[in-house]
């Protein structure tokens, strides 16, 4: 039988320049002192806070029992697949690109930073940054950094609660105030900052324009009809090379396993958006997650069931089991005026 069993994850509130002291769209109980940018549910320094294993790091975790906690999908047996986070902009982010798998690799990293972000909130007017400009290239952006004019050159997008939008790697994108993101990405953090509306940060400019792509394939993803069998709604928000992504809202129980339609486990990454409920794998002690609360679910578990306390809302993230293409997006429906 294996030690492992479902982790309550500790957020880790990262202080970021354009965050808020509000957060109370998902955590109202939580008073701040300075502005919180981000909210990282499964880092690597992210700590359990539930069973035996309570606090241990992700990190440390999976190098100890690798593919027994992280899959075979994992492109990594000793490394944690997926980083989820909540985002909180107040004010615009800076504009910055993440390279892909073939440049990262380059530099001598593992992998790139593919990531999509889940539109929990949204203001009227919200809007992100999202690729150049159709025609603008390279060399005019990097003039347009000189000339601290570099937003201009990018497609601005609006958004609206329940939107997935897709960032592939070598894409160069902001978002702007007014929402509230939920984050998945490949297992890293690089970022190279390419302008930044003079708060005096450094710049990665070698780096992240040799990062760019001209047309990666980034934008909103079109996503086919939900379904609602059995007192349930199942979305699905994306496939992806390196993640898949589902809502789900649960007036009743439900069972999930930990594998795909291609027979591959995968660790499952449960990420509570609205409500509570509970976590059983009917061989160790239930978990209890609400609101802003990340649950991992090792791929040694099998079959485990989500039981709702009234209702629940929840994304479900895991890592593919065999290639999938990317996602099919769009730009051009709903641009900002």
């Amino acid at each position: 039988m294996s030690e492992l069993y479902p982790f309550l994850m500790v957020p880790v509130f990262d202080p970021r320049p354009w965050g808020t002291l509000d957060l109370s769209p998902i955590y109202p109980n939580h008073k701040f002192e300075e502005k919180i940018g981000e909210s990282w549910l499964t880092g690597d320094h992210c700590i359990v806070a539930n069973g035996p294993l309570a606090g241990q790091s992700l990190g440390e975790l999976s190098r100890h029992y690798g593919r027994e906690l992280v899959g075979g999908a994992a492109p990594d047996g000793n490394r944690f697949p997926l980083l989820l986070k909540f985002l909180f902009p107040h004010e615009k982010l800076s504009v910055q690109v993440h390279p892909d798998d073939e440049c990262a690799r380059r530099s001598g990293q593992p992998w790139g930073k593919t990531e999509c972000w889940y539109v929990a909130h949204a203001q009227p007017g919200a809007q992100v940054g999202l690729g150049l400009r159709h025609g603008a290239t390279c060399a005019q952006l990097e003039q347009a950094i000189q000339e601290n004019r570099a937003e201009e050159l990018l497609n601005w997008v609006a958004v609206h609660r329940g939107d997935l939008i897709y960032v592939a790697g070598g894409t160069v994108h902001t978002l702007g105030p007014g929402s509230v993101i939920v984050e998945t990405q490949q297992q890293s953090d690089t970022t190279y900052r390419l302008y930044d509306y003079g708060r005096h940060r450094e710049l990665h400019l070698k780096e992240g324009l040799a990062a760019v792509k001209q047309q990666p394939g980034s934008g909103k993803v079109v996503r086919p009809p939900s379904a609602s069998p059995n007192g349930s709604r199942r979305e699905q928000l994306v496939g992806a090379p390196y993640f898949v992504l589902e809502k789900f809202d649960l007036s009743e129980s439900k069972s999930f396993a930990a594998t795909d339609e291609s027979g591959t486990r995968s660790v499952q990454v449960l990420v509570a958006l609205e409500g509570c409920g509970v976590v059983e794998d009917h061989e160790t002690e239930p978990v209890a997650f609400a609101r802003g609360d990340a649950v991992v679910v090792p791929a040694s578990t099998r079959n485990f069931d989500v039981r709702p306390q009234w209702n629940l809302e929840f994304i479900r993230a895991y890592v593919p089991g065999t290639p999938l293409p990317e996602p099919v997006t769009t730009l051009t429906s709903e641009l900002a005026s």
